[in-house]
């Protein structure tokens, strides 16, 4: 299960959450990956949610698609995602500094 900081929606954008939820998913996952809202902004030139996550795969993960079948992997994390971000509007996210999942991710680790 994703965990979230808790943070305040109203003085916060609501991309943010959609980024923090993100990021979150990747954790739960297991990816090594961090979107900032730069590649965040970039990705949403697509059309949809489903179409961003397939984009960045192709062309940035595009090894794992030689094990993984694209709309599979789509799948996992948009299903992730949502879940993600259903849960942090669920516990009334509040503005707290960003969240560094990949660091959260090394110290499960053990790194």
């Amino acid at each position: 299960m994703c965990s979230a900081a808790s943070k305040d929606l109203s003085a916060e954008n609501p991309i943010d959450i959609h980024l923090d939820a993100y990021n979150a998913a990747f954790c739960e996952l297991g990816l090594k990956w961090h979107w900032n809202e730069e590649i965040y902004q970039h990705l949403q030139s697509h059309d949809g949610a489903k179409s961003s996550i397939q984009t960045y795969l192709e062309t940035q993960q595009a090894h794992l698609l030689k094990a993984y079948d694209v709309h599979f992997l789509t799948d996992m994390i948009h299903t992730a995602k949502n879940r993600c971000y259903e849960l942090i509007v669920a516990r009334g996210a509040r503005a707290a500094a960003p969240i560094d999942w990949a660091e959260i991710q090394r110290h499960e680790v053990g790194f």
